[in-house]
């Protein structure tokens, strides 16, 4: 038969003290007598009673509890960065609540809400690729609860942010590429509304203006998904002048592409050469394992919960959001050619784009 929860009256009952008497026997206050002290702490060894996590949080105001929101848990960047919050918040002795927006802006509403009526402590978030309005952020900043954005954040908020420089990233996988001989290299990228998709399409269109390669608009997709991937990658393959490289804006996108390439029995990275940006699971079991730029997740989640649990125990006052800016590093294997494999042949500077 089940039975009740242990409480303090059910203590005092067993003791004949009064409820208070316990309380206070717990908090070792010098009112209560060592021996009453002594035989409140047996009975609560013996009876296994556990203080009311709730009734606590609602005395103190506090639930030890942070709430993080991802786009979606299939990408092993966001489960390393979920790994990474929950070290530093675990040995802080927080508890984390996880909730997924599956890119939905409609499902990210909810999820904050369902952290507001949670009496969460603070919110960690990564937005939608469909979020625009940013409202129910405001809110619970105004319900005075801290909200530290990662990987994905907005300029319209003004909150702590932890990102990597998607812009360097991007730069650095398309200049060795070019180092490598490619010259028509497709970019497969995000929607420009998100910084992330912009930053990275800006380092790839920077890199070929440094090194005098004419930007061809056709080579531009909006494509940051597997699925279209698959159905993207044999369009562009079919152009008149396809391309030598490509360098897709994540993992998942770029793995998407080296299946299409081996279903058109193109060699990679012979034919074609093929980049991605997460470093993530996916690109260490590709065939052949793929060239990525790394995100590091795991220190991502890491700084951005130490972020967030200064700003809980620090409170709001003169509040000034930082913003901390991770390096990339970008990961060689197999689907790119090797430096010096294929010297690239002198291009003369162009301007304007194609």
């Amino acid at each position: 038969m089940k039975t009740h929860p242990v409480t303090i009256k059910d203590i005092a009952r067993e003791l004949g003290i009064s409820p208070s008497t316990v309380s206070r026997a717990l908090k070792d206050h010098p009112d209560i007598s060592p021996q009453t002290k002594l035989q409140v702490r047996e009975l609560v060894d013996k009876l296994k009673y556990k203080p009311n996590a709730v009734a606590l949080s609602l005395r103190s105001r506090k639930t030890n509890i942070i709430g993080v929101i991802v786009p979606q848990m299939v990408h092993h960047f966001f489960s390393s960065v979920i790994s990474g919050i929950e070290e530093e918040a675990i040995s802080a002795g927080y508890n984390v609540m996880i909730f997924q927006s599956n890119e939905s802006y409609e499902r990210e509403l909810l999820n904050v809400q369902a952290l507001l009526a949670s009496r969460v402590d603070g919110v960690l978030a990564s937005i939608s690729k469909t979020t625009r309005k940013f409202a129910h952020f405001k809110e619970l900043m105004e319900n005075e609860i801290p909200v530290v954005l990662f990987d994905r954040a907005s300029d319209e908020l003004d909150t702590d942010k932890v990102i990597v420089d998607d812009f360097a990233g991007a730069f650095d996988a398309v200049e060795y590429l070019i180092k490598t001989g490619c010259r028509r290299i497709a970019h497969f990228a995000a929607p420009q509304h998100l910084k992330i998709g912009y930053l990275r399409q800006r380092g790839y269109i920077s890199a070929l203006e440094k090194n005098g390669i004419m930007v061809d608009d056709e080579l531009i997709v909006k494509c940051d998904t597997h699925d279209e991937a698959l159905e993207t990658t044999a369009k562009v393959m079919a152009l008149a002048n396809p391309p030598d490289a490509v360098f897709a804006v994540n993992d998942l996108t770029a793995a998407g592409v080296l299946k299409v390439l081996k279903r058109l029995h193109l060699r990679v990275p012979e034919d074609i050469s093929v980049v991605g940006f997460t470093d993530g699971l996916v690109s260490t079991v590709t065939d052949p394992p793929m060239t990525t730029v790394s995100q590091h997740g795991f220190e991502m989640g890491q700084i951005a919960a130490k972020i967030l649990l200064q700003r809980i125990e620090s409170g709001i006052e003169n509040f000034k959001p930082v913003t901390e800016v991770l390096k990339t590093d970008l990961i060689v294997r197999e689907s790119t050619k090797s430096l010096g494999s294929s010297p690239p042949s002198p291009t003369p500077p162009q301007d304007g784009r194609g």
